[in-house]
């Protein structure tokens, strides 16, 4: 009996080793097409561009995203981004028109627009940077070149918007014309800088023409004050004159219109009016220590001796 379990068992065993045997060489075989196959499918996403090469040669440019293959062993690919790229150009040292030295510091805005081209003439991305720095240091070198250092460093005179184009416009000139496969889409210049050994000078003569300018200002100033002040005095000269003559005007008229008055009051007794004159004349000219030694005749006597005579003792 036990003998019989032994025996069914070695069978069985035998049996089910058989039957791996016969299905496990196919699975192999399908797990390594499999791998294989995989190694070979390869996924192109929406911002990259998926070159195929052959033997070294680009055979084709896959820009779609999707599923894409290619052929094992005899083919290989290489990924290049589709999307717009910034490139922060080197700082270099330029001359302006009016024979100044500046630091010049910009970057660019770039992307790639033709990737067999660019790696046919190019190689590398570090190579497309490099020689669109080279394109960009010698615009900018032409351009900034053409300008007086205020027009580039004051806000009020610059026309950096034109300049950024007309550089921009001058690079990718260059790049077209030798086909290599990529476009700058801006160049900006981040900042201007002197170099250190002139910036002390330079800053002694701004401070001399600021000082300058405002000396000028004060100078026009005080110029502006006296004439002012001389205006303003003519003026009042101009003013006071003709009221002292329109006060003129109006007193003699006042004193004219007086004397008619007086003269007609007076005129209807002319014994009152001698009287009251000369009872006026005494209140300016007598007082209680006036010494008077007059003619007998006199006005001044009779009218004395008259009032005297009249006066009781």
């Amino acid at each position: 009996m036990f003998f019989k379990k032994k025996v069914g068992v070695y069978m069985f065993a035998k049996f089910s080793f058989q039957q791996m045997k016969r299905y496990i060489f196919p699975l192999i075989i399908l797990l390594i097409l499999i791998i294989f196959a995989l190694n070979n499918i390869f996924i192109v996403k929406q911002n990259e561009y998926k070159v195929v090469r052959q033997f070294g040669e680009i055979v084709r440019v896959i820009d779609k995203p999707g599923l894409a293959w290619k052929i094992p062993f005899l083919q290989s690919v290489t990924t290049l981004p589709k999307q717009k790229l910034v490139y922060d150009v080197a700082s270099a040292e330029i001359n302006t028109k009016d024979k100044k030295r500046i630091i010049i510091d910009n970057y660019s805005v770039w992307g790639i627009i033709n990737p067999k081209q660019m790696i046919g003439n190019l190689r590398s991305i570090e190579n497309a940077e490099a020689k669109m720095g080279e394109f960009i240091f010698s615009a900018v070198r032409i351009e900034l070149g053409e300008m007086d250092y205020d027009q580039i460093v004051n806000n009020d005179k610059s026309n950096r918007g034109d300049l950024n184009q007309r550089i921009t416009d001058k690079v990718n000139k260059a790049l077209e014309k030798d086909h290599y496969g990529i476009k700058v889409y801006d160049v900006r210049i981040k900042r201007t800088d002197l170099p250190s050994e002139n910036e002390q000078s330079v800053f002694k003569r701004m401070i001399s023409e600021r000082e300058s300018k405002a000396q000028e200002y004060l100078s026009q100033g005080e110029a502006e004050k006296n004439r002012i002040i001389a205006s303003t005095d003519k003026d009042v000269k101009v003013l006071l004159a003709e009221t002292k003559a329109k006060a003129s005007k109006i007193r003699a008229e006042g004193e004219g219109e007086a004397a008619r008055i007086y003269n007609e009051a007076f005129g209807k007794d002319p014994e009152f009016y001698s009287l009251y004159r000369t009872l006026d004349s005494y209140k300016k000219t007598i007082n209680n220590k006036t010494v008077l030694i007059l003619p007998a005749d006199s006005p001044y006597a009779k009218l004395l001796t008259e009032g005297a005579g009249s006066v009781s003792p």
